[in-house]
This record gives structure tokens, sequence and C-alpha cells, in this order.
């Protein structure tokens, strides 16, 4: 009885683990995000990013802020995808990432590097300014512009208040 126990015990943690480290190929995100940006009505917003990446961390917080939260889900289907892993967290990234990152230009790009593609998996607009610089996690008062402009574009609806909520999170304070 007590051997059956060890061997349950062994599986079912086994089962955990790997269910819970491993990450889902990009073409599952993908397609899951296409199926849920057709249903909804939404642009699907792809960030590129990694756990050792400060700005990543920042730009998904300041998406994921009380005053700018609601507008990024509102309008987008949100799809983080992990890349550029060191050796040591390789087993964080999705798999297909690298290929996804350079299929988007993003693979010379620093990180966060992002995608805003329409419910049908066309490519609508990317992080790069208009002098071919990634904005990554906008933080100056012209990078967060470039991001308000290229929002503009891409979200279904967007008010003046949250053009307002968006400067005031991004922009880092001097």
């Amino acid at each position: 009885m007590i051997f059956k126990r060890i061997i349950l015990s062994t599986f079912f943690c086994t089962f955990f683990t790997l269910s819970v480290f491993s990450q889902k190929p990009t073409n599952e995100l993908l397609n899951e995000a296409k199926i849920t940006a057709q249903k909804e009505g939404k642009a699907i917003f792809i960030k590129f990013e990694a756990s050792w990446c400060g700005w990543c961390h920042k730009m998904t917080k300041d998406m994921k802020a009380n005053k700018t939260k609601d507008f990024f889900n509102n309008n987008y289907v949100i799809v983080p995808v992990v890349v550029k892993e060191s050796a040591k967290n390789k087993n964080l990234e999705n798999p297909g990432s690298t290929e996804l990152l350079k299929k988007y230009g993003g693979d010379k790009a620093g990180l966060p590097f992002w995608v805003i593609l329409d419910a049908n998996l066309k490519l609508i607009t990317n992080s790069y300014n208009d002098k071919n610089q990634n904005l990554g996690g906008p933080a100056s008062a012209e990078e967060v512009a470039a991001f308000i402009g290229k929002i503009k574009k891409t979200a279904k609806h967007i008010s003046e208040k949250d053009i307002e909520n968006i400067k005031n999170q991004f922009t880092l304070k001097k």
C-alpha cells in the first residue's frame, strides 16, 4: 500500500511539475489568440519578454495598472511570449518564440519587442518608431507619444481619458 502511494505521489508531482513549467508553443498561443480576437472583435498584442528584462516587467506593470488595464483588456488579446532567456532559464521560453520574434523583425531588437496583429494574424504595427528604433517599453515622453500613435490606429475604442492614463502611467517621472 505504501509503495502504491509513493508511485502515485511521484506520478502526480511529476505531472504537476511538467504542466506548471511547460510553456505553450507559439503556434498554440497564436491560434488561441486568433479565435478570441475574432470572437471579441479585438486586435492581438504580442509582447516578447524575458524574466531578466526590467523594461519588460515595467511594461507589464504599466499595462496592468488600475487606470490602464481596462483599456488594454477591452481592445487587445494580450499574448506574452517568453524569448531570449539565459541558458539556465531556457525552459521558460515558449517553443517557437525565437522564430516568431524573427518573423516579425524583432530578432535584432532589444526587449520588450511587441507587435499588434489583426484578428486574422496580419501585422498592423510593431514597436519600431519612425527612426527604426525599438520603442520597447516606452518610458520617455517621445516614446510614449509614438506608442500612443500606434495604439490609436489599432484600438477599437480609445478616449482622451485613455490617452491621458497611458501617458501618465508609462512616462517615467523625473
